[in-house]
């Protein structure tokens, strides 16, 4: 059987995505709403014969329970392993056959159908993915395989070290209840338990059009793209609108703990809650996270690194984007006769923070560092697509990333110094000791 997620065209299409999607982040955007409530976008970009999908719904772990913790992601690489016409095998063979891909995956904020393939066969691709979102199968057996994957990757995630770490840290910055202190692939004992009948009622529930965005991103013509649209997507029928509880807001204890487990290398990792992404200080946020663990400039690379010798690996974790609170994790990996003093450095470099403002040519370097990342994810098609989707999901509009880039460049100094001093407080500390 043909690997899920693979393709034959997919090294044609790679190429073609690295000459071209620079352009793409300049070109206009049209923005349709269908009578049902699905929105579509469409960025042309006929610099290459390239053309990428991404239709998302607002769904994820933040709408998810303990007992339904991953559900989400399940749904979604179930949905692609079949749908009511194909088989998983007939389905990797069609996008194979256009020299295409397709992937699907449920994180935090919304779940995703994506696919991208040569300009002359999108339509060909919108109609897979279309089949995906509204026709899945579900059949058991190939629930079965999603399942034993998704707990393989569960079982890794708890055997490496640092993710190991890392997820420790998260749950205790958000409290264990909440979904924000889960990592999107769920837990065990829920994947374990999870049925066939509650994916398929969660798939009822989720996939609404007026929940959901079609972007497309490439060498193919709007009025086109949101005709075919129509025509594909245009018979689901809106439904009510639903309500959700909002969500708690989060207390760090502020706490510390070590975990002792076998290892090579100690784990510090230090934690924080900072602001979501239409909070005015989030881009300063991002700004001290630069300063801080941006590359080898940053304050923990050339303090604990290079001029102590400290650290293997150094910086400072910060999701992407996130409309709740986001968290600002500075980590250091060393050796475990040097954990004591990493520890330290690291919590020193932190209060530096607060007590010495970041100078001109610190805040220079780290917006353009911020700038630069922005950039660098922006620059194929296919996360072209991904950004006008959503953005546009979760209602800071397909447009943030510019108007994001903006505020990045207005950042003060000052700012920087005001969001370390509102943020950096009562750290949330986390160290694997490693054991003989």
């Amino acid at each position: 059987m043909k690997r899920i997620g693979l393709s034959l065209g997919s090294a044609l299409v790679a190429l073609a995505l690295a000459t071209g999607g620079a352009a793409a982040q300049y070109q206009p955007v049209t923005r349709h709403v269908l009578p049902n409530g699905l929105t579509v976008l469409v960025r042309a970009n006929p610099a290459v014969p390239v053309v990428a999908v991404s239709l998302q719904v607002r769904a994820g772990s933040r709408f998810e329970t303990e007992a339904t913790a991953g559900i989400t992601n399940f749904l979604q690489r179930a949905m692609l392993r079949g749908t009511v016409k194909r088989t998983a095998e007939q389905l990797a063979t069609s996008y194979e056959d256009i020299g295409g891909t397709l992937e699907a995956g449920g994180e935090i904020e919304a779940a995703e159908v994506r696919g991208q393939t040569l300009a002359r066969n999108w339509e060909a691709l919108l109609a897979l993915i279309a089949e995906v979102a509204l026709e899945p199968a579900l059949r058991p057996e190939e629930i079965e395989i999603e399942r034993r994957l998704l707990l393989g990757q569960i079982k890794a995630r708890a055997d490496a070290p640092f993710s190991f770490t890392f997820d420790g840290v998260i749950r205790d910055l958000y409290g264990g209840s909440h979904p924000y202190g889960r990592h999107y692939l769920g837990l065990k004992e829920s994947i374990e338990r999870l049925t066939r009948d509650e994916l398929l009622a969660h798939y009822r529930a989720t996939y609404h059009p007026e929940r959901m965005v079609l972007a497309v991103s490439g060498q193919a013509d709007s009025r086109r793209v949101i005709k075919v649209a129509e025509r594909l997507f245009g018979r689901m029928a809106r439904s009510a609108p639903g309500t959700r509880e909002a969500l708690a807001v989060p207390e760090p204890a502020g706490e510390r703990r070590v975990i002792e487990r076998r290892a090579q290398q100690a784990q510090i990792l230090v934690g924080y809650l900072g602001p979501g992404l239409s909070d005015p200080l989030h881009p300063a946020v991002r700004v001290l996270a630069a300063a801080l663990g941006g590359g080898m400039s940053g304050r923990l690379f050339a303090e604990l690194r290079d001029r102590r010798g400290l650290a293997y690996s150094t910086g400072v974790v910060i999701p992407p984007f996130r409309t709740g609170p986001v968290f600002f994790v500075a980590y250091l990996g060393t050796a475990p006769a040097s954990a004591a003093a990493a520890e330290a450095g690291v919590l020193r470099e932190l209060e530096r923070l607060r007590e010495t403002p970041i100078s001109g040519d610190e805040l220079a370097r780290a917006k353009a560092y911020v700038r630069g990342q922005l950039s660098m994810d922006r620059r194929t098609n296919a996360r072209q697509a991904w950004h006008l989707a959503f953005f546009e999901t979760v209602g800071a509009g397909w447009d943030f990333p510019e108007r994001y880039a903006q505020a990045l460049d207005a950042v003060t100094a000052a700012e920087v110094a005001r969001a370390a001093e509102r943020y950096l407080t009562r750290p949330t500390i986390v160290v694997l000791q490693p054991t003989r």
